[in-house]
């Protein structure tokens, strides 16, 4: 293999599967390429489990390739059963678009919008799926897909095997997902398609389309599933997901997160999470006896590449006032409550469970018990306690701390 793309997907950890590499690395040492990686609209925003494939676009960019994003507005609509074992929420139009609009503000934080040669092109399969003609498509599509094979991909076999549901409209996924591939192929010259490796199954059909229908050469390629060092998926916390929208998932916490990655996971996330050079990362780590600084730079690395470097710099700087001199730390997540509120009380067990600070009520009273919570740096001993104004000492905000890592201002609005 030749190619530098390529060759820097292999060496950041980024390649798992190809339909043809040999092939594939030609054609990129000829010339720039058009590849689309598909992203289905069921949040108003992407959380971190989508970070590597923005990553790889990011990475296209550098290289000199166009990137295409898809933003499923049809296929969400029906829900892909890749790695699913129910039936997803069927959601609305007007539900998915005002998600399509959130979701593309993430993109254009990250990638570069300016190059015109590798300006990201945004395309919605709605515009395509919408007009299908159900007679025609089972007609000219439909014929080139058996229902033998279909059944051995894993999206459908391993809902089978455990004899969950998987409906009709589930089971076309796939076959819409080749669609999308051989549209984009035809309109825009699109030669790559890059997905999970859950996706494997549906990419490989794009490209036995393309070679049925245009007798062209097309390519699939997939990323590995990124887990942590226990074994656990990628991307959640006792919060719930790690969010790449700032407004459901703060710039302080996204830095915290990737703070706190496990010791044996630090090497690995600097390969995919961050741009720095993997030799770079190979001589930080060989260097760096102390594996904390490793952590700060890919938590500083990767909350600049999304939120920018004055938010990660002021998350950095919020870490070390609030972690070594037990400020209040401008810039740690806010808790807003209403001064109206106060006036009665609020109990301190609801204040802590609504806010996710803990995961549950239970968890908020064995916290107390076990003096690990505190407010404004004092343990906090009384279970039942109702916060009034008089515990804002300076009439206006507290911090509240749920262990050593996590920190909250309370503000009275």
């Amino acid at each position: 293999m030749k190619n530098a793309f390529l060759l820097e997907m292999q060496s950041r950890g980024y390649l798992n599967q190809c339909t043809d590499l040999d092939k594939l690395d030609d054609v990129c040492n000829k010339g720039s390429i058009t590849a689309y990686i598909g992203f289905d609209c069921t949040a108003n925003s992407l959380h971190v489990g989508s970070l590597v494939q923005i990553m790889i676009l990011k990475l296209m960019q550098k290289h000199g390739h166009k990137p295409i994003i898809l933003l499923g507005g049809g296929t969400t609509l029906i829900g892909d059963p890749s790695g699913k074992d129910a039936t997803r929420k069927i959601l609305k139009h007007a539900e998915i678009n005002k998600n399509i609009i959130s979701i593309k503000k993430v993109f254009t934080k990250i990638l570069n919008t300016k190059d015109k040669k590798t300006k990201p092109l945004f395309v919605n399969n709605l515009n395509w799926l919408a007009k299908l003609n159900y007679i025609e498509f089972l007609r000219n599509i439909g014929s080139n897909f058996t229902i033998n094979k279909m059944l051995t991909f894993d999206s459908v076999k391993l809902r089978l095997e455990r004899e969950q549901s998987l409906s009709y409209m589930e089971f076309n996924y796939m076959i819409l997902q080749a669609y999308d591939f051989y549209q984009l192929f035809k309109k825009n010259k699109c030669i790559l398609q890059i997905g999970g490796s859950d996706q494997w199954g549906n990419i490989v059909n794009g490209v036995d389309l393309i070679r049925r229908i245009q007798k062209k050469e097309a390519y699939g390629l997939t990323t590995p599933l990124i887990t942590l060092s226990s074994g656990a998926k990628m991307g959640k916390t006792e919060k719930g997901a790690v969010w790449l929208n700032e407004k459901l998932f703060s710039s302080y916490d996204y830095w915290q997160f990737w703070r706190n990655t496990d010791d044996k996971d630090v090497k690995k996330f600097l390969n995919f999470f961050t741009e720095i050079e993997t030799k770079k990362i190979n001589e930080l780590c060989e260097k760096e006896n102390n594996i904390n600084n490793l952590k700060i730079i890919l938590a500083n690395e990767a909350t600049k590449t999304l939120h920018g470097n004055v938010a990660s710099k002021k998350a950095e700087k919020t870490a070390r006032q609030t972690f070594t001199s037990g400020g209040s730390g401008q810039g740690l997540p806010e808790i807003i409550i209403g001064a109206n509120d106060l006036k009665t009380g609020i109990r301190i067990l609801d204040l802590i469970s609504e806010n996710k600070i803990t995961t549950s009520k239970s968890e908020a009273r064995r916290a107390i018990k076990g003096s690990a919570i505190k407010i404004d740096n004092e343990i906090l001993k009384e279970e039942e306690k109702i916060l009034t104004k008089n515990d804002f000492k300076n009439g206006k905000n507290l911090k509240i701390s749920f262990g050593k890592k996590k920190h909250y201002i309370i503000k009275i609005t």
